[in-house]
């Protein structure tokens, strides 16, 4: 018992050291919003941060996000996803969103900025308009917002010794010279952010950077969820260091609450979590000349719907959960 409200307190204190920074429902105006559903589900974003080449000239993640003035450019929001929490806390879905697609861009206000690249409202417009932006093409209310910074995401998987991904061909990827070869592999650190960061060397680029990441999601989750991480305290106590490192929030969301969140879903297994990716329309050019990529307006309107109706797994059995074919000029920039 008092081993067991060691580890509590421990973990209490660890989630208490998360960065906070100011959240969306701390700077957009309610009316710019779309309303809050009325059951208990939750919908979190996540973005994963980089801060290019040249490290943010020195500048952490967490620097720029606790900033009293957002800095444009200084971090892009490389990876673009959010997860979907039933009422019932049973499951979880993770819905990708590609960093190419072409929509409206919301800035911190909530206020439409003509059409950009998704990944544009967090580098433009910092953590609220990025949550404008995917709030205001989904319909759907943006409970909390949660960003990693990618640099810190092979901490992560250091601390869990390790995740087995299978790769399914052999590819070079030129933009980071490093060669995968087909066959189980098992990843952490650099070689880890390399994987989920490849999107040269195969030919859907970006897209199949999304299936690498969410390959990597599914085989990390199954090993926290099934094989028993949790119950493993010296790496459960590493991964969550890890975390609490390289995490930051928004100042709505506590420790408290996601020590709650996590308690409450403690019987998932990764059976459990689904992975989807928006609809994909088609390719095609910017005015400017960049390659983008059109969303399905119809079918990811049926996502969307189906995510705040709850009928996720009817919009799985309808259209599956992969994003579909694109036509038109293929690129990758």
């Amino acid at each position: 018992m008092l081993a067991a409200g060691g580890w509590l307190l421990y973990l209490n204190n660890q989630l208490g050291d998360i960065d906070a920074f100011l959240g969306p429902d701390s700077t957009l105006a309610e009316e710019n919003r779309p309303q809050r559903p009325d059951n208990n589900s939750l919908n979190i974003l996540l973005a994963g941060a980089d801060n290019g080449e040249n490290d943010g000239d020195g500048v952490s993640t967490e620097e720029a996000l606790d900033a009293e003035t957002w800095q444009p450019g200084l971090l892009r929001s490389d990876t673009i996803m959010f997860v979907h929490i039933p009422a019932n806390r049973k499951a979880a879905y993770l819905v990708s969103i590609p960093r190419d697609s072409y929509v409206n861009i919301y800035d911190e206000n909530g206020e439409p900025q003509g059409k950009d690249k998704i990944n544009a409202a967090f580098s433009t417009y910092g953590p609220s308009g990025y949550t404008a932006t995917i709030e205001q093409l989904t319909g759907l209310r943006m409970d909390h917002l949660a960003v990693i910074d990618w640099t810190g995401f092979k901490e992560i998987s250091t601390a869990l010794g390790g995740v087995e991904v299978y790769i399914p061909e052999t590819f070079y990827d030129s933009s980071q010279r490093i060669q995968w070869n087909e066959g189980y592999e098992t990843l952490e650190g650099d070689t880890a952010l390399a994987y989920v960061r490849t999107r040269y060397g195969l030919e859907g680029g970006d897209f199949d950077r999304i299936a690498r990441q969410q390959n990597f999601l599914r085989a990390m989750m199954e090993k926290m969820l099934d094989q028993g991480v949790f119950s493993d305290l010296f790496t459960f106590k590493n991964m969550l260091q890890a975390v609490v490192r390289n995490l930051s929030v928004d100042d709505g969301f506590s420790g408290g609450d996601i020590r709650g969140l996590a308690l409450s879903m403690r019987g998932m297994s990764s059976d459990d979590v689904t992975f989807l990716t928006a609809p994909l329309g088609k390719y095609g050019r910017s005015s400017g000349g960049a390659s983008i990529v059109r969303l399905d307006g119809q079918q990811s309107e049926a996502l969307w719907d189906a995510v705040a109706e709850e009928e996720i797994d009817d919009y799985v059995r309808r259209y599956g959960d992969e994003a579909g074919e694109l036509e038109g000029d293929r690129g990758v920039d």
